[in-house]
């Protein structure tokens, strides 16, 4: 039995009208919409003999058990960014619980190894900083004494809140629990970027998650008025700012896939008379390549120093957070390749700059791959967010070809063994 995409995009539109307002999907993790979410998801579940829970860290897990208790799991998230579009985490729910649901009748609710389907819990980290919750507690690199005290925007700490969702701060780490006999790991996301589109591809196999370098970055000049100060005599700070960001630009231009961005630039005291005398900026560079990522750092050291020297400044360097790059496996990228070929006709391989919960799976050294669908004019986290919906028709039947052929896979390396 094979899966039906029209029953994903029902549900996706089902879900969307329960949990999006005009301005968009409202799913906020560990706010009554998100519950309400679940709640509605739970629903979908009942009638084909699956087996849920929900772990230490607010996981919810959809078994349909096999003949083996080696696992192949899919995931994704049903949190959404405020304002956030239809698609974006939730595609790769539903189109895995239609999997299940195909698999279910196909092996008349017995498939040959156990197919687990799990709901990352705040994958988006939008209401209290915190990416990939769940994801981290079950890969064993929770932050709980970071994390506890951390407030949303009305005030509200991230440890009462889980609370009251029924989460233990205190057990998040115990979600580790579910990586017993996980054997491979899948993940079906739309790519929230242009590069599909521009190729005129619908689908995408990932290659791995970039590495990501995270800086807040400080110059230090000198105040003084701007109707006195000659320009040879100024230390202009946010002159040294505006060199290095136009320099980061050129800086990334040399390597095929590297990103790096200015975020937020600050200046003190930041009124129209005055020379800037502090400039505070930060910087996110991202590769998949562990030696470009720190060359692309090296270098937007070296500019920085040069650039504070030219305008008679100094500069200081403070480390927000990083994180290594994450490879996906080599078999099983190949193997979502040939599904994508097989239903599309062409495919095309790429690095994923968003991270992603399959970032954290693979971490642990379970294979792993995602596969990506083209994004209408590369927008996410906005409410115009959209996929044509052929391409999500060819996204739903592709990654069931790259199911079967991982259980396919599993059975073959499991007789190597």
């Amino acid at each position: 039995m094979s899966v039906n995409p029209e029953n994903v995009i029902a549900n996706l539109k089902d879900l969307q009208a329960l949990t999006a307002n005009q301005d968009g999907a409202q799913r906020l993790a560990w706010s009554p919409v998100w519950m309400q979410a679940r709640a509605w998801f739970a629903t979908k579940q009942e009638g084909f003999g699956f087996e849920y829970h929900l772990d230490a860290a607010g996981n919810r897990w959809v078994t349909l058990p096999g003949k083996s208790k080696s696992a192949l799991v899919i995931g994704s998230h049903l949190d959404s960014v405020p304002n956030g579009g239809w698609l974006d985490g939730c595609l790769g729910v539903l189109a895995g619980l239609e999997v299940l649901r195909a698999l279910a009748e196909e092996y008349q609710g017995e498939p040959p190894f156990t197919v687990r389907l799990v709901d990352w819990a705040d994958e988006e980290g939008a209401r209290f900083g915190r990416s990939l919750f769940g994801s981290s507690a079950f890969a064993g690199t929770a932050t709980i004494a970071e994390d506890r005290a951390r407030r949303d925007r009305d005030g509200n700490v991230l440890a009462e809140t889980l609370a009251h969702c029924g989460v233990d701060i205190d057990r998040v780490a115990e979600a580790r629990a579910e990586q017993a006999n996980m054997a491979a790991y899948l993940e079906l996301h739309i790519e929230q970027g242009p590069v599909l589109e521009a190729m005129s591809l619908p689908l995408g196999a990932v290659l791995g998650t970039k590495g990501v370098e995270r800086h807040a970055i400080t110059f230090l000049g000198q105040e003084s008025h701007s109707g006195s100060t000659p320009m040879a005599a100024r230390k202009d700070a946010l002159a040294a700012a505006a060199k290095l960001a136009l320099e980061i630009r050129n800086i990334a231009r040399k390597h095929e896939d590297a990103v790096c961005t200015v975020g937020s630039v600050k200046t003190y005291p930041g009124i129209v008379t005055a020379v800037v005398g502090r400039c505070e900026m930060t910087l996110d560079q991202r590769d998949l390549n562990a030696a470009v990522l720190a060359q692309l750092l090296l270098e937007a050291r070296q500019a920085s120093r040069q650039f504070a020297a030219e305008e008679g400044c100094t500069v200081e360097w403070s480390k927000i957070w990083s994180i290594e790059p994450i490879p996906f496996d080599a078999e099983l990228i190949e193997l979502c390749k040939e599904a994508i070929f097989e239903v599309a006709g062409a495919s095309h391989s790429m690095p994923s700059g968003p991270l992603h919960d399959a970032a954290e799976v693979a971490r642990l050294g379970v294979p792993t791959v995602m596969m990506f669908v083209q994004s209408i004019g590369g927008v996410s986290h906005n409410k115009i967010e959209d996929t044509r919906i052929e391409h999500l028709h060819m996204a739903i039947r592709a990654f069931d070809r790259l199911t079967a052929k991982t259980l396919t896979w599993m059975k073959q390396r499991t007789a190597a063994e």
